[in-house]
């Protein structure tokens, strides 16, 4: 008998196998999309007890051991990159506040990004898209999806700049509903609040209660977490969004931005102006749990409305956190008294401008032009000017919590930055130092590019970063047992000793919550690669099928050995990256990870002066 009739047929069912496969797969519903973002939320605070929905995606999904925010770890930063796939070279969001053109919305140079309004004229300023990259409700919204992002005012505003008129993406935040969103913020289309209505819930955003006061220096702040307002948004969520997209038969991407853990670790009254137990008591730890139970709210809905099995869940958290510390042994701001709202011989807000102004011998100007006399108990609020004049000046200091960033006259760059960087190397707050590429090699610092800080963006870049020194709580240390957990760090800050901050380049602040689950994750799958929220948006365009737009260079990658079609590894390398030392011994040490041309940010700084840096010296 010939072997050809059988070969014949064995090639005709190959063909009708792989016919039939591409039909299913032409024919296969296209996948929902959520992304969950836990603001603030730390790796090593995740566990059954604290967070079970987190800590069950964790164990029944795929659970990012090596995960990354970008630096700076501030919200608005974080948010363009989940937003875009794109570091902050190519985004511009250099940071919470931004130097920018003339607004309408406020006077100054300097505005804080999370304020719809403030957004809105930003980007009108730049003639539309001031990110300069798509992003991926963008992306969604033009492949036919229902898009929606619901939570944080500022970030999900972010997640899809261009629909901010409200015609297209649904946006529902803190201002939905409110006198402040009638005259500025993001309308929301009638029917969309007729639903709300007839689901039982206010038409107007619940604001934080109890939740919102930080307190004083002598007064504690919040006891509770962000419930109140967060019920209000999940309640949106489940019992009109979710419905709505279900019933349209359409598929949907959506952002849910949970403001808790964030608002609570950084308001918490657990711990006024002492560190233990910071952002580790039983407030911060309520708002862990809040968040963990938003989720859970959205995944009951999702099964109940019969498509959590064609739903992928991407969990993030937009940076880590840590206890703020207002303590110096070498700064001249702390000799001073700031009675009004500093506890004495504590850091006073602008701190670094005043030792800086001090040792360049310049005057110093607090946001509003007004000259600073720090012998009459002033300092500097929001931002602050030194030298020059109030139009012009020499350096505009702009605080980020666990960093500062630089605004160098351009005239004056060359000069002033190496005295600048030499005054801040004397400061044991200082761990880490990054410098405009353009100002050339400074002993003591590494350019901006080794840190993704230099790309395709519109906005103003900073002349010089600077990372504030943090360090592990030994009475933290023996219930938590983690270095990132139990991090104390430098704060320019309005909060108090004992509250929670986030900016600087420790991995405590570095290393973020991230998981995933969903029909096209892998199960029970711990990955070690290291991943960023960079990588978020091109890893769910590619699952939803979508080509990536990419105007700058530093994009993210697809989390291939996440996805069940992927390897089960990806090779990493580590790197160190060492600075010439300044003249006395100042040095900047980077920590990093490369997948391919990745690279992922793990610390920097000062040895012995940053959580999470191997190298010793």
């Amino acid at each position: 008998m010939t072997t050809k009739p059988i070969l014949k047929a064995l090639m005709l069912t190959a063909s009708l196998l792989a016919v039939g496969s591409a039909h299913a797969e032409a024919a296969r519903t296209p996948r929902n999309v959520i992304v969950f973002v836990a603001d603030g939320l730390r790796y090593g605070i995740v566990t059954h007890d604290t967070a079970p929905t987190l800590a069950d995606i964790q164990k029944n999904g795929v659970d990012f051991r090596n995960s990354h925010a970008l630096y700076p770890t501030v919200t608005t930063t974080n948010a363009s990159a989940i937003a875009t796939g794109h570091g902050i070279g190519d985004t511009g969001e250099w940071s919470n506040s931004l130097l920018l053109p003339p607004l309408k919305a406020e006077p100054g140079a300097v505005h804080f990004m999370e304020s719809d309004l403030i957004l809105k004229e930003t980007d009108a300023a730049f003639g539309g898209n001031y990110l300069n990259e798509m992003s991926l409700l963008r992306l969604a919204r033009d492949h036919g999806y229902q898009t929606a992002a619901i939570g944080k005012e500022g970030p999900i505003l972010i997640q899809d700049i261009s629909a901010a008129d409200g015609n297209s993406t649904i946006f529902i935040d803190d201002s939905t509903g409110t006198h402040y969103e009638k005259n500025h913020a993001i309308p929301v289309p009638a029917d969309v609040m007729q639903a709300i209505k007839d689901a039982g819930l206010e038409t107007t955003a619940r604001d934080r209660g109890l939740n919102q006061s930080a307190g004083a220096y002598n007064l504690p702040g919040v006891q509770v977490a962000n419930i109140y307002q967060q019920q209000w948004f999940t309640g949106v969520a489940t019992k009109v969004l979710l419905p709505r997209f279900a019933a349209s038969g359409k598929p949907f991407a959506m952002v849910y931005w949970s403001r808790d853990p964030d608002g609570t670790q950084h308001n918490t009254g657990d711990s006024l102006n002492t560190l233990s137990p910071g952002i580790n008591g039983p407030t911060s730890l309520a708002a862990v749990r809040n968040a963990s139970d938003n989720l859970q709210a959205l995944i009951d809905k999702l099964k109940e409305l019969g498509i959590y099995d064609n739903t992928d869940i991407f969990v993030t958290a937009d940076h880590g956190f840590s206890t703020i510390s207002r303590q110096s042994k070498t700064s001249y701001a702390a000799r001073h008294a700031y009675p009004d709202d500093t506890v004495k011989g504590f850091l006073p807000e602008g701190f670094p401008a005043i030792d800086l102004a001090h040792a360049l011998h310049l005057p110093l100007l607090d946001s509003y032009k007004v000259p600073i006399d720090i012998d009459k108990g002033e300092h500097p609020h929001n931002y602050s000017a030194i030298g020059g004049d109030g139009d012009h000046p020499d350096v505009l200091m702009v605080g980020s919590g666990g960093s500062e960033l630089l605004f160098i006259d351009p005239a004056k760059a060359k000069d002033l930055a190496p005295m600048i960087i030499a005054a801040l190397t004397q400061q044991d707050y200082v761990a880490a130092l990054f410098v405009d590429d353009a100002l050339g090699p400074i002993p003591g610092t590494l350019p901006m590019s080794a840190v993704g800080l230099t790309g395709s963006a519109r906005t103003q870049r900073p002349s010089i970063y600077v990372s504030f020194a943090d360090f592990a709580l030994p009475s933290c240390l023996k219930k938590w047992k983690s270095p990132e957990v139990c991090s104390v760090m430098i704060n320019d800050t309005n909060l108090q000793q004992g509250q929670g901050n986030h900016g600087g380049f420790t991995r405590a602040n570095t290393r973020n919550f991230m998981a995933a689950i969903g029909p096209d994750f892998k199960a029970g799958f711990a990955n070690d690669a290291p991943i960023s929220n960079a990588d978020i948006t091109p890893t769910l365009a590619h699952i939803l099928g979508f080509d990536l737009p990419s105007i700058g260079k530093l994009k993210g990658r697809v989390i291939d050995e996440a996805l069940k079609e992927g390897p089960q590894t990806t090779q990493s390398t580590p790197h160190v990256t060492r600075s010439a030392p300044a003249a006395n011994g100042f040095v900047t040490v980077l920590e990093s990870q490369n997948v391919g041309d990745e690279v992922y940010l793990d610390a920097a700084g000062m040895p012995g002066r940053v959580v999470g840096l191997k190298t010793t010296k």
